[in-house]
C-alpha cells in the first residue's frame, strides 16, 4: 500500500489537468480522477509494468472516454444555474489571460483523438511512446495526431475570425 501511496499520489495534478483538459468540465473531470483512483487502488496487484504513471494515465483516459461516450448517447442536461454567470457581461482582463483563454479554447476545438494526444505530450511531458501505450496506438500514430493536432491549433489561433492581425500568418518556404 506504501507503494501505491508514493507512486500514485504525486500523479494526482497530472491527472486532474489532463482530465479537465479532455472533459472540459471541472467538476465530471474530478469524479474521473476519483473514479480513476478507485480503479487503480482496486486492481492495484494487476498491473503489468513498473511504470505505474503510463498503466494510471491509461484507465484515466479508457475512463473519459468510455464517459464521452455515453454522453454522446444521452445528450448533455445544462442547468440555467450553471451558466448564468456566463450570460453577464465581464470587465475586460489582461492581454496574456485572453491569450490564454485563446489557446485553451483552440485546444477544445480539437477532435478528441489529436487533442488528447496533444494534451498527454504537450501538458503532461509524456515521451511519445508513454503516450503511444497510454492510448493504445501505434508511436507513428502519435507523431501524426500530434503534428496534425499541432497545425489545425495553429490554423486556429491564426484565423481572422479570432482577430489575427493580417499578414501576421506563417508562410512555408519551400
Amino acid at each position: 500500500m506504501d507503494d501505491l501511496l508514493f507512486q500514485v499520489e504525486p500523479m494526482i495534478p497530472a491527472l486532474r489537468r489532463y482530465a479537465r483538459g479532455f472533459v472540459r468540465d471541472a467538476v465530471a473531470a474530478d469524479d474521473l480522477v476519483q473514479d480513476c483512483l478507485e480503479r487503480v487502488i482496486s486492481h492495484w496487484h494487476r498491473r503489468r509494468n513498473d511504470d505505474a504513471r503510463t498503466w494510471v494515465f491509461a484507465i484515466l483516459h479508457n475512463l473519459a472516454v468510455s464517459r464521452l461516450r455515453q454522453a454522446a448517447r444521452r445528450g448533455q442536461h445544462v442547468a440555467i444555474e450553471e451558466i448564468a454567470d456566463d450570460l453577464m457581461a465581464h470587465p475586460p482582463t489582461q492581454e496574456d489571460d485572453l491569450a490564454r483563454a485563446d489557446v485553451v479554447s483552440a485546444i477544445q476545438q480539437l477532435p478528441e483523438e489529436p487533442r488528447s494526444v496533444l494534451l498527454l505530450v504537450a501538458v503532461e511531458d509524456l515521451s511519445y511512446a508513454q503516450v503511444a501505450e497510454v492510448l493504445a496506438i501505434p508511436i507513428g500514430t502519435v507523431m501524426s495526431r500530434l503534428s496534425r493536432a499541432r497545425e489545425r491549433l495553429r490554423q486556429i489561433l491564426e484565423s481572422p475570425a479570432r482577430g489575427a492581425r493580417p499578414g501576421s500568418h506563417l508562410r512555408r518556404v519551400k
